[in-house]
């Protein structure tokens, strides 16, 4: 085979195994109102704790546009909360409400048991490795 078919076959199972593992975690979440976008906010203020607006958005890998309806999204449910920065008008921050810290505490650890599942298949080494690998193919991308 061909190096560029090579390349080609391996960002085709990349693709299709990031799609595999996207469409497991994202039935999960179907099941408490929340898509991944939702989800990864509420994970990031449970782990972080409150934080800029901006800064979510950075992290998660979402458009600075999208960030406010998100936010905005989960406010309307009750599991977010906005605060203004006293320091910098500019500068809002996001916090999990009560009901927000309740819903995470209680879904976060059936959602890491889901991809604990999905990855079982490898062993501790494999999945350094993997991780090893798709870091360097996307700092390289990133270059591109």
């Amino acid at each position: 085979m061909k190096e560029d078919n090579r390349n080609l076959k391996a960002f085709t199972v990349m693709f299709r195994a990031y799609q595999a593992v996207q469409d497991a975690t994202k039935k999960d979440l179907l099941q408490y109102d929340l898509n991944q976008t939702e989800f990864g906010v509420l994970e990031f203020l449970y782990h972080y704790g409150e934080q800029p607006i901006q800064v979510i958005g950075k992290k998660i890998l979402i458009a600075s546009s999208s960030i406010t309806y998100v936010i905005d999204k989960l406010e309307q449910k009750g599991f977010v909360a906005r605060r203004a920065c006293p320091r910098d008008r500019r500068v809002t921050y996001a916090l999990l409400t009560y009901e927000g810290q309740i819903l995470i505490d209680r879904i976060f650890p059936q959602h890491e048991q889901i991809i604990n599942e999905i990855f079982e298949v490898l062993d501790q080494h494999e999945v350094e490795t993997m991780t090893l690998l798709l870091k360097k193919v996307g700092l390289n991308a990133a270059k591109k």
